[in-house]
C-alpha cells in the first residue's frame, strides 16, 4: 500500500541536526569506488560604482532568501592593542541604526518567520538572514541600515563589549580545551602574522576598548566598497538589480579608506621548539604540534585539504587507525587550516594520561613520517576525494548553503569562482603532489610541539619566543555619532512583496513486503539523500546499572559486521562519500546513512547489513567504552554539559527518562559486548522498524532502495519490552549547586515538567515557551543578554517526548551573576504565567516557528529528524504538514492558561554549576533550601545525586 501526503507548505515544517557519522581505511573497499562529483553553483556577478559587489543565485524550489552582506574585514585587521575587535563590532553592527532601536533586527526576521545571524573570522565578518521570499526588499532595507546608518553609542558599545566577554567566557574559559583552540596554537602557529592573536579576543584587551576605537574600526573599514552582497533564494534577477540599485547605489564609499591589504608574511620557522601549556579544568593531557601553512590559493593548497582527509577525516584516517584504535589515543585530530594570507596545519592527540603522552607522541611522528617518505595509496586518495567532494554536495543542498560556499570562496581568494575551481583542483590531486605537500609543510625541523595539561591559567608557559609585532593603527574617527531617530521620525521598513508559489514536496508511505513502513519524500534536488532507520525503546529501556548500553549498541554497530571489520566497513562508507551513524534518545534508536544517490544503493546494503547484523568485535568494544568513559570525564569537567546530566536525574529520578542516554562511568564500565549483542537482537528488530528517505531522489527510488535493504528481514527472536511511564511521578522541586571549584563560569538551568507531544497542551506550551526563551528575540534573551549583558546567550525549550517532557530555561554567565541569572529565570516564569499573552504576539510567534520548521525541511537531515522524531513519539508522518494548522488552533487565552499551569516558579527545579564560593550565598536569598554537592561527589545513576547518599 502506498500513500501520499502533501505538505502545507515548505514553511509549515523544526530545527533538527543530523548526527554526525564516524568512519575508517581499507585498500579494497575504496579502490573500487566511483568517483564523485558535485553540480556547479550557478550564480550572476556584477560591481555597483560605489564598490559594491552583489552575487545572485536564484532557485525557485524554495519558499525563502537568503541575503547576506560579506566584509573583507576580519580579525586580521584587528588594530594593535585591540584583539577580538572585528568581532566585538560584528555584535555592534547587528545592534541598532538611524531607523532600527535596539535589537529590531531579531523581531524583524523572527516575527516574520526568518532567522538570523552573524559571524566574524580571520578573512571576514558576515551578516545574514534567511526570510519567507515575500520579505526580500525588507531584507535589503536592513542592510543598507547597517550600512549607511549604523548607530554606535556608548549603549550599544558597551552592552556588547559585556555580551563579548561572556561568550569568551562561554567558549574559551569555561571548555577544558578552549584556551588551547582559542589561545595556545595561534599564538604559536604564527610569528608576525596577524592571525596570532585570538580572533575572539581577550579579557584585558576589550576592557581596554573605548568607544572612540569603535567609531574609527568603522569609518575605516565599512564601506560599500568592502563588501559582498550575495542573494539566494527564490527572487526574480530583474527585481533584484532594481531593489539593489535602490538601497545600496547612493551609498558613498569609505571617506577615509584604510588599505585592506597585509603585506606581511610568515617567513619559514628557524628550528624546531616545544611549548608546555597548562589550564584549569584539563582532564586529559594533549600532545600535539603546530606548523605554518600557506594561504588558500597557494599551488600546495588542494594538495594538503587531500592531505588532512587523509590524516583525519571519518574513523578511516590516518590518526584514528594509528592513535585511536591502537588505544594510544582519546581523540585524534588535525588538519590545514589555511586563509588568504597565511595558514596553519595542527596535529594533536587527547590521551588518558601523562605516562601515554611519550608514547602517543611517537607514534605521531611515525604517521607524519609515513607521509612525508611514502606515497598515500590509491584507495586513501580516492576515498579523501569523495568525501570531500560528498561534503560538498550536503552543503550544496539549499541555497542558502550556495552562498554561504561562494561567500568563503570569495573573502579567502577574492573569486566566488574559486569553490568551483577548488573542487576541480582536488579531483586532480595525485599522490605525488600529497607527498610533496607533507615533505615541505610536515617538515620536522619547522614544527612547534605542543602539550596541553592540568595546571595554572599561565599565558608565559605557552608564549612565542618571537616577540609580538606591533599591528595597525587607525586614524581617528571625524564622523559624527549617530542615534536612533524619534519614534515619529523613523523610516518604516518596506512590507512584503508577493510571495511566490512553490510546489511542495509529498511526503509518500508504504510498506516493504516484511510490513515494515516506509516514509519517502523528494526534498531537494541536489543528489544526496538521507535513510533513517528507526526503532522505538533507545536509553529508556537500559537498565540503571547499565545506562548506556541503547546508545553504545547504536553506535557502535559499524564497528564490524560478518566478513568485515571496523576499518573495512569505514573505509567502504568513505570511499563511497556515504556517511552513516547510529545513536539512541530517550524514546528510541536511529541509524543515518547519507550517501550521493548515485552510490546509495551500494552504501544501504552495506547500512543494512550493520543494522540487522553488527557483531561488536571484543577488541573494538573494550577500546570504545574507554573512549566513552574518558568523554564523560571530559563532559563531567564542563558546566553547561554537567548542568544538563544533573537536571535530567533532577526531574526525573529513577525513571526510564531520567537514564543517562551516554550513561555513567560506573553503568559503561558494567556493560558487556553481549549486552550489546542482545539489545541489538531484541530492539532493532524488524517488526517495530520503521525507515525514513528524503533528499534529492525520487520517492519510487526510495522505496525500491529500501526494499533492496530490508523487504526479506525476519527475526524469530522476541521483541523486547518497552517501558510504559518513561517520565514516572513529578520530582520534589530542588535548588541543587555543583561545585566546581574551577569552573571559568557558571552554568543556570530553571526546569518545570511539560506535557508530552500527544498532549492537548504541547502545542499551546510551544507557543507560549516561545515567548519565553524562543530565540533572540525571546524574553530571556532580552533580559539577560541585552538588557544586562549577562550571559551570551539565554534560551528555553522542551523536547518533543513520547511520555512527559521536561521545559528548561538555560543560561552561562559569570560565577558571581549565576543568582542574578535564577532570579531572572523566575521572574520570567512568574511574568509568563501572569501576564497574559496577546493575539498579536502569539502571531508573530507562530510565523518564528513555522519558518523554522519550514527551513528544516528543505534538507534532507532536517526532515528525517522531524518525521523520525514523529514516529518514535508515536505519531505518523501526516504531523509533519500539519505543524503549522497545529499552531494555528491555539489562541491566546489557551496559550496563557497552559503557561499558568505549567510554567510556575514554585514548581521549577534550579541547578547551578559552577564555583559556588562566588554565588552561594546570594542564591540562599532567593531559594534557601539549597542542597549544595562537591562536582566529585556526584552520582548520576541516583535520584539523590550523590554518592555518599546510600
Amino acid at each position: 500500500m502506498i500513500r501520499t501526503i502533501l505538505l502545507a507548505s515548505a514553511a509549515s515544517a523544526g530545527l533538527a541536526m543530523a548526527s554526525p557519522a564516524l568512519a575508517q581505511a581499507g585498500e579494497d573497499a575504496a579502490s573500487a569506488a566511483p568517483s564523485l562529483s558535485a553540480p556547479a553553483i550557478e550564480y550572476t556577478m556584477w560591481t555597483l560604482d560605489n564598490g559594491l559587489r552583489v552575487i545572485a543565485i536564484p532557485d525557485d524550489t524554495t519558499s525563502t532568501v537568503t541575503t547576506s552582506l560579506w566584509y573583507d574585514i576580519g580579525s586580521k585587521l584587528d588594530p594593535e592593542g585591540r584583539s577580538g575587535f572585528a568581532h566585538l563590532f560584528e555584535h555592534i553592527l547587528s545592534r541598532k541604526t538611524e531607523n532600527m532601536p535596539y535589537n529590531m533586527i531579531y523581531g524583524l526576521t523572527a516575527d516574520i518567520g526568518g532567522t538570523r545571524n552573524a559571524s566574524n573570522w580571520i578573512d571576514r565578518t558576515n551578516y545574514y538572514e534567511q526570510v519567507p521570499a515575500a520579505y526580500l526588499e525588507t531584507m535589503l532595507w536592513t542592510h543598507r541600515e547597517r550600512m549607511a546608518k549604523v548607530v554606535v553609542d556608548d549603549e550599544v558599545f558597551e552592552t556588547e563589549r559585556g555580551v563579548v566577554k561572556e561568550e569568551l567566557r562561554q567558549r574559551v574559559l569555561a571548555p577544558p580545551y578552549g584556551r588551547l583552540q582559542r589561545f595556545v596554537i595561534p599564538e604559536n602557529a604564527y610569528d608576525v602574522m596577524p592571525h596570532r592573536r585570538p580572533g575572539i579576543g581577550s579579557i584585558s584587551d576589550l576592557d581596554n576598548a573605548t568607544l572612540d576605537d569603535a567609531r574609527a574600526f568603522y569609518e575605516a573599514y565599512y564601506g560599500p566598497d568592502t563588501a559582498t552582497l550575495i542573494v539566494a533564494g527564490n527572487f526574480e534577477m530583474e527585481a533584484l538589480r532594481v531593489l539593489v540599485d535602490q538601497y545600496f547605489a547612493d551609498i558613498p564609499r569609505r571617506a577615509n579608506p584604510v588599505d585592506l591589504a597585509i603585506g606581511t608574511r610568515e617567513a619559514p620557522a628557524s628550528g624546531p621548539r616545544t611549548v608546555h601549556a597548562t589550564a584549569p579544568n584539563v582532564p586529559l593531557p594533549v600532545i600535539g604540534g603546530v606548523w605554518k601553512a600557506p594561504p588558500t590559493t597557494h599551488e600546495d593548497a588542494a594538495a594538503l585539504e587531500v592531505l588532512s582527509a587523509i590524516l583525519d577525516r571519518g574513523d578511516n584516517s590516518r590518526l584514528d587507525n594509528a592513535l585511536v584504535r591502537s588505544g594510544q589515543a582519546v581523540q585524534a585530530f588535525g588538519g590545514a587550516n589555511m586563509f588568504r594570507e597565511a595558514g596553519q596545519i595542527g596535529i594533536y592527540a587527547v590521551v588518558r594520561g601523562d605516562e601515554q603522552m611519550e608514547v602517543a607522541s611517537a607514534t605521531l611522528d611515525a604517521v607524519l613520517d609515513s607521509l612525508r617518505n611514502e606515497p598515500v595509496t590509491a584507495a586513501e586518495l580516492a576515498e579523501a576525494k569523495n568525501e570531500i567532494v560528498a561534503s560538498t554536495l550536503r552543503r550544496r543542498e539549499t541555497a542558502r548553503g550556495r552562498a554561504f560556499e561562494l561567500g568563503e570562496a570569495l573573502v579567502s581568494s577574492g573569486d566566488p569562482g574559486f569553490a568551483d575551481r577548488r573542487l576541480a583542483q582536488i579531483t586532480a590531486v595525485s599522490a605525488e603532489d600529497v607527498q610533496r605537500a607533507a615533505r615541505r609543510w610536515l617538515d620536522p625541523e619547522q614544527r612547534v610541539t605542543i602539550t596541553y595539561r592540568a595546571g595554572e591559567d599561565d599565558p608565559a608557559s605557552y608564549a612565542n619566543p618571537h616577540p609580538m609585532p606591533e599591528f595597525r593603527t587607525l586614524p581617528p574617527a571625524t564622523g559624527t555619532i549617530r542615534a536612533v531617530l524619534p519614534e515619529g521620525e523613523r523610516m518604516a521598513p518596506p512590507g512584503p512583496g508577493a510571495a511566490p508559489e512553490v510546489a511542495a514536496p509529498e511526503i509518500v508511505e508504504a510498506q516493504l513486503a516484511n510490513g515494515i513502513e516506509v516514509v519517502a519524500a523528494k526534498t531537494g534536488s541536489v543528489p544526496i539523500a538521507t535513510i533513517s532507520m528507526v526503532f522505538p525503546g533507545g536509553s529508556s529501556t537500559d537498565p540503571r546499572t547499565l545506562a548506556g548500553t541503547a546508545q553504545m549498541a547504536a553506535g557502535l554497530a559499524e564497528r564490524g559486521i560478518d566478513g568485515m571489520d571496523a576499518t573495512a566497513v569505514a573505509a567502504r562508507f568513505e570511499s563511497l562519500g556515504a556517511s552513516f551513524s547510529g545513536g539512541a534518545g530517550g524514546d528510541g534508536a536511529s541509524f543515518n546513512l547519507t550517501a550521493p544517490v548515485a552510490n546509495l544503493e551500494e552504501a544501504g546494503a552495506l547500512a543494512a547489513r550493520i543494522v540487522r547484523g553488527a557483531t561488536y568485535p571484543e577488541d573494538e568494544f573494550e577500546r570504545e567504552r574507554a573512549r566513552a568513559i574518558d568523554g564523560l570525564t571530559v563532559s563531567m569537567n564542563e558546566p553547561g554539559g554537567l548542568s544538563r546530566m544533573v537536571g535530567r536525574v533532577a526531574m526525573y529520578g529513577d525513571a526510564p527518562y531520567g537514564t543517562q542516554p551516554g550513561g555513567t562511568a560506573q553503568s559503561l564500565a558494567a556493560i558487556t559486548r553481549e549486552d550489546l549483542a542482545e539489545h541489538r537482537a531484541r530492539y532493532f528488530h524488524p517488526e517495530r522498524m520503521q525507515i525514513v528517505i528524503s533528499g534529492g531522489i525520487a520517492p519510487g527510488q526510495a522505496l525500491a532502495t529500501a526494499e533492496a535493504m530490508f523487504g526479506d528481514w525476519e527475526s524469530e527472536i522476541e521483541p523486547g519490552p518497552l517501558p510504559e511511564a518513561r517520565a514516572g511521578e513529578a520530582q520534589p522541586v530542588r535548588t541543587i549547586v555543583v561545585d566546581m571549584p574551577d569552573a571559568g563560569q557558571a552554568a543556570v538551568i530553571a526546569a518545570v515538567r511539560a506535557p508530552s507531544r500527544t498532549d492537548p497542551d504541547h502545542f499551546a506550551l510551544e507557543l507560549a515557551n516561545s515567548v519565553l526563551g524562543g530565540g533572540s528575540s525571546g524574553r530571556l534573551f532580552e533580559e539577560i543578554r541585552t538588557k544586562r549583558s549577562l550571559s551570551y546567550g539565554a534560551y528555553s525549550g522542551f523536547a518533543d517526548r513520547r511520555d512527559e517532557s521536561v521545559l528548561r530555561a538555560s543560561a552561562q554567565t559569570k560565577n558571581d551573576t549565576a543568582d542574578e541569572v535564577v532570579q531572572i529565570f523566575l521572574d520570567e516564569f512568574a511574568r509568563l504565567g501572569s501576564e497574559a499573552l496577546s493575539d498579536d504576539l502569539l502571531a508573530r510567534r507562530r510565523l518564528y516557528m513555522t519558518g523554522g520548521y519550514g527551513r528544516a525541511l528543505e534538507t534532507s537531515g532536517g526532515f528525517n529528524n522531524i518525521v523520525a522524531g514523529l514516529l518514535q513519539q508515536g505519531l505518523g508522518a501526516e504531523e509533519a504538514a500539519l505543524y503549522a494548522a497545529r499552531l494555528e488552533a491555539v489562541d491566546a487565552e489557551t496559550a496563557s492558561a497552559a503557561a499558568r499551569r505549567y510554567v510556575d516558579p514554585a514548581r521549577a527545579t534550579v541547578v547551578v554549576v559552577g564555583d559556588a564560593s562566588q554565588f552561594l550565598d546570594d542564591l540562599r536569598v532567593i531559594r534557601p533550601d539549597v542542597e549544595v554537592i562537591p562536582a566529585d561527589a556526584l552520582d548520576l545513576a541516583s535520584a539523590s545525586l550523590r554518592i555518599d547518599a546510600e
